[in-house]
Formats: structure tokens, C-alpha cells, sequence
């Protein structure tokens, strides 16, 4: 007795899997970009003004 095959089951649901990957991808990236990059580059961008700041301080 042969076991009849599974049809059409990727096309079914293709467009669910593929919207449902695209949209936590971009979410993961957008809570990324916006919750952890920018401020850690804000704080290096803070250090390097603070740095040149003295540096013209110093020969002031």
C-alpha cells in the first residue's frame, strides 16, 4: 500500500510564511536600529566631542 503525496501544502501557505518572516524581520530590525545602534552610536559620538573638546581646551 503506497502513501499517497503531500500536494500544494507549500503553496498554501507560502504567502502567510513568507509575510509573517518579512514582517518579524523587519520589526527585529527596525527594534534594532532604533532601540540598541543609535544609542550606543549617540554615546560614541559624545565621547569623541568631549574628546576633541579638551583636546582644544588643552591648547587654548
Amino acid at each position: 500500500m503506497a502513501i499517497a503525496p503531500i500536494t500544494g501544502k507549500l503553496r498554501k501557505r507560502f504567502w502567510v510564511d513568507l509575510t509573517t518572516a518579512l514582517g518579524l524581520g523587519f520589526g527585529a530590525g527596525y527594534a534594532y536600529w532604533y532601540g540598541i545602534h543609535l544609542k550606543s552610536f549617540q554615546k560614541h559620538e559624545e565621547f569623541y566631542y568631549k574628546l576633541e573638546q579638551a583636546k582644544k581646551a588643552e591648547q587654548s
